[in-house]
């Protein structure tokens, strides 16, 4: 594996860097303000910024070009989100470009692309995941949302919970059993359908941070057309599979942290800190440039052709935890003024940015497959272990 870039690589490094330098916000560099979630829908500051990279042409930046996207390399890919999270401003894909769109053109029929894409492309259309269930979270395989085909609509009866971004997107991509007798990695089909539907209730869950982007969802004879399952009926499991491998990679979020750890070190500099807490700090950065080496490593098995798997999960589970460890860091540094929230009479540290990374950052064990689920992939599929 070679770390340094070829010439090719070198020259787009730059125009990313130029660009950057010339349209990014400066709500998002000069302050070091938190990414705005880039998955919902978002404010005027992230919408505007979107139009920006979508003129540039890189708002699908891993799409062929004939669908719409700019049909850059694996590398130049990495190269993208790395420089965008040095530069701590936020990607602008969102589900709706990382997640769907990839899995439409690999596993959607051509009349589908034709018609699913553009939208994706336009902003028109922001996707929701609804995969998780009251019984079916980390076993995913475990859904029970039940969708019986009435001629050329499917009928959908059941809930999910933890939806990502449904009160705020008007699309969703969703598992759902269409053969209850089948086996439970079989019998599951992918669907895509408007939220804007009769039957269809959706309830905001507020978390411990005040956001609201989870929500669990009702439906109550939902109908969709049959036009809008993506692959072959009862074959869901193996489509979903590609769209959490395109959830995986990993990059941004070490290089942003790697920049928490640097912003900390100056600060602890500033305040005395230092002889405590220095040698913490370099771990830290170390950790997360170990980070670091593991995401170029996947951007390489895809440069090569390969579909990473275990090694994905190795990275998720690695620095998942680190987030975590980072973030309990940070308060213990600045004791109980490290846990006080914005508004505590200037008390609270940075704005009372820890306080809320402190508590936002818990669900990131959990969210995309838990750390223990983490775990038997490396186990088994990795090592080579037997099943339990």
């Amino acid at each position: 594996m070679d770390f340094r870039d070829d010439a090719a690589q070198t020259k787009f490094r730059e125009e990313v860097r130029v660009f950057l330098a010339a349209e990014a916000p400066r709500e998002y560099t000069v302050e070091h303000k938190p990414h705005v979630d880039s998955y919902g829908r978002g404010d005027d500051l992230l919408l505007g910024w979107r139009k920006k990279v979508a003129k540039q042409g890189w708002l699908a930046a891993h799409w062929p070009k004939e669908y719409g996207g700019a049909g850059l390399s694996v590398m130049e890919q990495f190269i993208l989100k790395e420089e965008f999270a040095l530069y701590r401003v936020p990607h602008t894909g969102a589900r709706s470009t990382d997640m769907v769109g990839p899995t439409v053109i690999l596993h959607g029929s051509e009349e589908q692309k034709q018609r699913m894409l553009p939208p994706i492309l336009s902003g028109e259309h922001w996707y929701s995941q609804g995969f998780s269930e009251p019984q079916a979270g980390s076993d995913l395989a475990a859904v029970q949302l039940k969708a019986t085909r009435d001629g050329d609509e499917y009928v959908l009866n059941g809930q999910k919970i933890w939806t990502s971004n449904a009160a705020t997107c008007n699309w969703m991509f969703l598992l759902a059993r269409t053969d209850p007798e089948a086996p439970k990695h079989r019998g599951i089909s992918y669907f895509v359908m408007q939220q804007d539907v009769p039957g269809l209730d959706v309830r905001p869950i507020a978390n411990m941070t005040g956001g609201g982007d989870l929500a669990e969802v009702f439906f109550d004879d939902v109908r969709i057309p049959v036009g809008n399952r993506i692959g072959e009926e009862n074959r869901g499991w193996y489509v979903a599979m590609t769209t959490l491998d395109f959830e995986r990679s990993g990059i941004a979020g070490t290089v942003a942290l790697q920049q928490d750890v640097l912003g900390l070190v100056e600060q602890a500099r500033a305040t005395g800190k230092w002889d405590r807490w220095g040698s913490r700090l370099a771990d830290f950065y170390v950790a997360a440039e170990v980070g670091r080496m593991m995401s170029i490593q996947i951007a390489s098995l895809q440069e090569r052709g390969n579909v990473p798997n275990y090694e994905a999960s190795v990275v998720k589970l690695f620095s998942s935890e680190l987030g975590q460890r980072f973030a309990n860091q940070r308060v213990l540094m600045f004791g109980l003024a490290g846990i006080l929230r914005e508004g505590s009479n200037g008390h609270e540290i940075n704005d009372g940015r820890y306080a809320l990374n402190y508590m936002g950052v818990i669900p990131s064990t959990i969210a995309g497959g838990t750390s223990e689920i983490q775990r038997n992939i490396i186990a088994t599929r990795g090592l080579g272990l037997p099943r339990g």
